[in-house]
């Protein structure tokens, strides 16, 4: 009689940082430091921010469409390739110290030019790009910036830290975005988001995120790691075209929350608010079988005779699509290749 089997328990780490803004190579650097400190902090699993490299277009909300023009060109032209150089910097790091980290970052077409996508990158612990993930609707004001992304990339990819699936800020409200993820036997979801400060003065950001970290958690009976950016000095002097208030706007509290969640829906670890750090968390899978004995929404707790999903995986756009995984450590002028294991 054969017996489930799962990974030993072990420690996810959501980085809840700014990045250096609008440049790329600077921020790759700091990712890179990041790892090999989660990792020092007994981490196999480092999540980033969304468009970590190398910032968020906060001009959409505090400027014009017209006088926030001048910053698209900006963030077009240090938005990078994948795979690229800056890619490679964070697989090297990954693959040095034997983690898996999933990273986001504003990816520039390799065709078409003025074309940018909010990209999540998955690379396992051997520096390989498992999976290149655009975000498929950006989300209000982000709609001057961003393409969105096709269904080819909502893909769970078989790791030694279990089924690991990602989405992007806002994609964690879609419903159908979640269960394509779930019903494909996800267990651990990263989930990349930026502080949104700009909200509406009702919307409490920080409570927003933990709401839908908790919220997949507990639906779909896995683990969800966190990890959101915050607004530094840099970025907020950067918008000092957009007046005083704008400024001020951006120094707003409770916009940034980073933490992990069980598969009850609860926190695992200490989460953080605002403050930059790592936070750190215990993931345990087999905690995920008693849970859905309860409530299996891919199993026997759903009518698929009632209910059904089609996702359309065909990849679209301008762009050869995606054949994973990619080596991407020779894109590295000068890395040394030689892997090496805390």
């Amino acid at each position: 009689m054969s017996s489930a089997s799962y990974p030993p328990p072990y420690l996810a780490a959501a980085v809840q940082m700014a990045p250096a803004f609008l440049e790329p190579q600077a921020t790759a650097e700091r990712a890179a430091s990041l790892v090999a400190e989660a990792a020092r902090g007994g981490a196999s699993l480092v999540a980033f921010p969304e468009v970590f490299i190398a910032g968020y277009p906060y001009w959409n909300w505090i400027m014009t469409p017209l006088a926030g023009s001048e910053w698209f060109r900006r963030l077009h032209d240090t938005a990078v390739t994948v795979p690229g150089p800056e890619v490679a910097a964070v697989a090297a790091a990954a693959r040095r110290h034997g983690v898996h980290v999933v990273i986001g970052v504003n990816e520039r077409s390799c065709r078409g030019v003025g074309t940018i996508y909010n990209t999540t990158l998955t690379i396992d612990d051997r520096g390989r790009l498992l999976g290149r993930h655009r975000k498929l609707v950006p989300t209000w004001a982000e709609k001057l910036t961003w393409t969105g992304g096709d269904g080819s990339s909502l893909v769970v990819h078989d790791t030694p830290l279990g089924p690991l699936g990602v989405l992007a800020c806002g994609e964690n409200s879609n419903p159908l975005a979640r269960f394509a993820l779930l019903e494909q036997g996800e267990l651990v979801h990263v989930a990349g988001y930026i502080a949104l400060p700009t909200a509406p003065e009702d919307y409490d950001m920080a409570a927003a995120i933990w709401t839908r970290t908790a919220a997949h958690s507990f639906e779909g009976k896995v683990f969800t790691v966190a990890a959101c950016s915050t607004i530094g000095d840099e970025i907020i002097a950067a918008m000092a075209l957009a007046g005083p208030e704008a400024q001020e706007l951006l120094r707003r509290r409770n916009s940034a929350w980073s933490g992990i969640c069980g598969p009850d829906g609860a926190v695992v670890g200490e989460p953080l608010i605002d403050e930059e750090g790592i936070a750190y968390g215990e993931i345990d899978l087999a905690r995920c079988v008693q849970h859905n004995q309860m409530h299996n929404i891919t199993g026997h707790y759903n009518r698929f005779d009632v209910f059904s999903l089609a996702v359309d995986r065909t990849p679209r756009g301008p762009d050869e699509p995606f054949d994973g995984p990619i080596e991407l450590l020779d894109t590295l002028a000068g890395h040394d290749s030689q892997e090496v294991r805390p």
